[in-house]
């Protein structure tokens, strides 16, 4: 095996901890009546997978939501919404990217939308008043590369931009469609459950 020289991480689920069931209450409370049918744990519906995969830009998702609700939502209302599949954010695992940097490229690689990026990488993310990007070497998101994960493409974006060899990169997700299209590309893959503290595991693949 080759000398692992990077590590990818998903975002929700292996960095943050999350709850789909709790996000679709606050989508509901919002008036997004559907909310149970246009959210998924690993993949988006409708307008939501449009916003993820760079198709509908923030703004024009407001609109469109407040179409569904039938009143207007303000920006505040919708990140409200998608701030509700978070339940944790562990400092601990934070803490632990950055020892990693010490030896590694670190990445983070996520289904994701502008709202949940916007105040993750914002000072309000974590207790210590840091962004993500205070963590991580790099955040490729879904809606910048225009693709969403298990579509090779989102990798193919970050594998270009990153110039990383995959042999030489462990990628960590908690979505088993994600992980069958990582070993195709050529990862070392690891398949920790939403919220487990994976540091062991992780530690024994380096």
């Amino acid at each position: 095996m080759k000398q692992i020289k990077n590590i990818v991480f998903d975002f929700g689920g292996v960095i943050i901890s999350f709850d789909r069931e709790q996000a679709v209450k606050a989508f509901e409370r919002i008036g997004v009546r559907e909310a149970d049918s246009l959210l998924g744990k690993y993949h988006q519906q409708g307008i939501f997978q449009e916003v993820e995969n760079g198709n509908m830009d923030a703004e024009t998702f407001r609109c469109e939501l407040s179409k569904i609700c039938g009143k207007e939502l303000t920006y505040q209302d919708v990140e409200n919404g998608w701030k509700g599949f978070v339940t944790d954010v562990p400092q601990y695992k934070l803490d632990y990217l950055n020892e990693l940097r010490k030896k590694y490229k670190v990445y983070i690689l996520s289904n994701t939308n502008p709202y949940v990026m916007g105040w993750a990488r914002s000072n309000a993310f974590t207790s210590a008043g840091k962004p993500l990007d205070a963590y991580v070497d790099k955040i490729y998101t879904s809606y910048e590369a225009g693709s969403t994960k298990p579509d090779s493409g989102i990798f193919n974006y970050m594998i270009k931009d990153s110039k990383l060899n995959p042999a030489e990169t462990i990628f960590v997700d908690d979505g088993a469609a994600n992980i069958v299209i990582g070993k195709e590309l050529g990862f070392i893959t690891m398949q920790p459950e939403n919220g487990e503290d994976w540091r062991q595991k992780l530690e024994k693949l380096l």
